[in-house]
């Protein structure tokens, strides 16, 4: 090799390091590390956590939960002081509907990305670690060196529109992958660690590493350009150690892998619990901390997609081309919501966002249409998979609104349902009636038709909704909401459970016994509130904060003896009125029926000193918790009208065929299904 062609190939390294130093310290170090982090939902990240900031603070929401009764949102109210300065860019959003429906695409768009990723890196970095040891990066660039001048020439003036330096591109599909699993990936798994852990990792150690270990690679391959045949991984290990660091590759890989896993969960957690995604387990693998999350379900189809990938494709280049793709389009979307958090929540100038907006977005603009012409090499496959997880989100989300729009347009007020109870002679059963239910105001369409045709129901009945708020997590003092339907006589009452996208309280086995205690709580503050004994009491929420052993309500207690002790206790609460067992249902299981631990209530040490009506009510509620309970749950069957186009028929279908293989909804709601009660309603849509 003559001196001027091995100085131009020298340069070209040069290059190479150049375009991943500048990569590294724009994208990873300043965007994300600096300021993407500092955009978190209460210690939550990603493209939904973005989203959820964006409705709190410029009421963007399409979900249920936006359009409910005020007390729903009462939390949101509480936990943003601040009033938003009311600019032009606020108000033209807000009046938009298609600016709406263009946010949520984008962060479902985002979390698709997230979910592909998922898909492509365990197999791209199993793939390249196995493989990378026999053929590094240099083996890629002596192939690009030892071809004719011709090729190089048609390969530097394709891409010299896209990238400053072109022969950067040589590496960029392994760019993306490093960026990604440094920048996007922990972003969207911030619920796993804390913010600041995560940035102190990064900016000390992961940066510097990076930057020292690409500026070795450099100067040794820059040294090395007249060797017949050299791979500088190789040649840096010793001779007997090199089976141990293929062992750590494969292990590094792995770790590697499991950033994008356990993103890919908390993203999908999150679309949980904002009704855009398909029922599924989902288990809590840390006590101290509530991001750190597994569903088995997709767990199992991220592996069955990978392996797919990986024996499909078999080859390391078209899987990075895909994983490229899923990582720039990614990007993007973060790019384009943080510039409206930056407008709409931080309150910036709106120079500030537009700045920040085209500045990143030009440059990941460049590597987006690098990846497309790679389009037909792998890249596709990417565009498949999200045309259907963004199906089936879509498709899942539009049910569910309809579902709810159509419980809306159909349901009956709480006074048809006291004043046909005497004309219908409708008998009361003792007991306590749950009815879960969508909607916060009036009785469920189902519910009607249940007693039309079988006039009688429990002597307490208690209409629960929950309702996903817009924020991480939500206290357990700030959860509950309760009001009373009707006179006090009824015993009827309408609980709200306000949960964050990040919270569990239906698979919680104590559930039932908060409410209760809740409810009780609700009865023994209600007669000292002045201001609901002078309004209507009609369908008045209240919320009632964390009932503690030594509330006013009901104070419950562990009994783990067998029944026959419990009805000895009950015989002596008959004498002392003070105290009464309760015992849960038995929740049926796959091999046979298995007993829960008992509950016990009794009345506060100060229920002497309660008014009669308030003591004989909360007696009466433990009494009915004795006899024991019912679920009520609408199972709705959507159907599409003759004369739909197209689209509206096949959006349902894919959400009848989602909800037939996702999880049923007792089994989420850990229903006993000795008690359940479901009344089927046909939905028209």
């Amino acid at each position: 090799m003559r001196e001027s062609d091995l100085a131009a190939d020298q340069e070209v390294v040069y290059e190479l390091f150049s375009f991943i130093f500048w990569t590294l310290t724009i994208i990873s170090l300043l965007k994300y590390a600096s300021i993407v982090l500092k955009a978190d939902d209460e210690g939550q990240g990603g493209t939904v956590a973005l989203y959820s900031l964006l409705c709190r603070n410029a009421k963007v929401g399409l979900l249920p939960c936006d359009t409910s009764a005020n007390e729903v949102m009462l939390y949101e109210e509480k936990s943003s002081p601040k009033i938003k300065a009311d600019s032009r860019a606020r108000r033209a959003i807000e009046k938009h509907k298609i600016c709406h429906y263009l946010i949520l695409f984008l962060a479902l768009f985002g979390s698709c990305m997230t979910i592909g990723d998922a898909v492509l890196t365990p197999a791209l970095s199993v793939y390249s670690a196995s493989a990378g040891v026999q053929r590094s990066l240099t083996d890629i660039l002596k192939d690009i060196f030892g071809s004719s001048e011709h090729t190089k020439e048609s390969v530097s003036k394709a891409l010299k529109a896209y990238v400053p330096v072109p022969s950067a591109c040589v590496i960029l599909v392994g760019l993306f992958m490093l960026q990604h699993c440094g920048s996007e990936a922990m972003f969207a798994g911030l619920g796993h660690f804390s913010k600041k852990s995560i940035k102190i990792t990064f900016i000390c150690f992961i940066y510097p590493l990076l930057v020292l270990c690409y500026a070795g690679q450099a100067a040794y391959i820059s040294k090395n350009l007249t060797s017949s045949d050299f791979n500088h991984l190789s040649q840096s290990m010793p001779g007997q150690c090199k089976h141990l660091y293929i062992v750590l590759s494969l292990l590094s890989s792995a770790v590697g892998s499991q950033a994008t896993i356990t993103a890919c969960f908390s993203i999908i957690n999150q679309c949980l619990a904002l009704n855009c995604f398909p029922r599924v387990k989902v288990i809590h693998t840390s006590k101290s901390i509530n991001g750190q999350i597994y569903i088995p379900d997709v767990n199992w189809l991220l592996m069955i997609f990978s392996l797919t990938v990986t024996i499909g494709f078999r080859d390391i280049v078209k899987i990075g081309n895909a994983t490229a793709l899923a990582i720039i389009s990614g990007m993007l979307v973060t790019t384009s919501l943080m510039s409206l958090i930056i407008a709409l929540y931080w309150e910036k100038d709106m120079m500030v966002s537009v700045y920040f907006l085209v500045c990143f977005g030009f440059i990941e603009a460049a590597y987006l249409s690098a990846c497309l012409l790679q389009f037909h090499k792998g890249s596709w496959y990417l565009v498949v998979l999200l045309a259907v997880s963004m199906t089936v989100m879509l498709s899942w989300h539009y049910g569910s609104m309809k579902k709810y729009e159509f419980d809306l347009q159909n349901k009956v007020s709480t006074e048809w349902l006291i004043d046909i109870s005497p004309g219908l002679g409708i008998s009361r059963v003792p007991g306590i009636g749950f009815i879960y239910t969508e909607i916060v105001e009036g009785i469920p369409a189902f519910f009607s038709h249940f007693i039309t045709n079988l006039p009688a129901f429990h002597q307490v009945l208690i209409l629960v909704s929950f309702k996903s708020v817009p924020v991480p997590y939500i206290g357990e003092s700030e959860r509950y909401l309760i009001g009373r339907i009707g006179p006090k006589d009824y015993k009827i009452y309408r609980c709200i459970v306000r949960s964050g996208y990040c919270d569990h309280i239906r698979d919680t086995g104590d559930f039932e016994e908060k409410i209760l205690r809740s409810i009780g709580e609700f009865i023994s503050i209600e007669q000292n509130d002045i201001e609901s004994r002078m309004s209507c009491p009609d369908e008045r929420m209240m919320l009632v904060g964390d009932s503690r052993d030594d509330g006013n309500g009901l104070v419950p207690l562990e009994d783990l003896q067998s029944s026959s002790s419990s009805r000895m206790v009950q015989s002596q609460v008959n004498n002392e009125s003070q105290i009464s067992p309760v015992a849960e249902e038995a929740m049926e299981s796959s091999s046979g029926c298995k007993k829960r631990k008992k509950v016990r209530f009794m009345l506060p040490h100060n229920s002497p000193k309660m008014q009669v009506s308030v003591r004989n009510e909360l007696l009466e509620l433990i009494d009915a918790r004795e006899s024991g309970s019912a679920y009520f749950l609408g199972q709705s069957h959507l159907v599409v009208r003759d004369g739909s186009n197209f689209l509206k028929r096949f959006l349902i279908m894919v959400y009848r065929f989602s909800e037939k293989n996702s999880r049923e909804p007792p089994v989420a709601l850990k229903i006993p299904h000795a008690a359940l009660v479901e009344v089927g309603v046909v939905c028209t849509i």
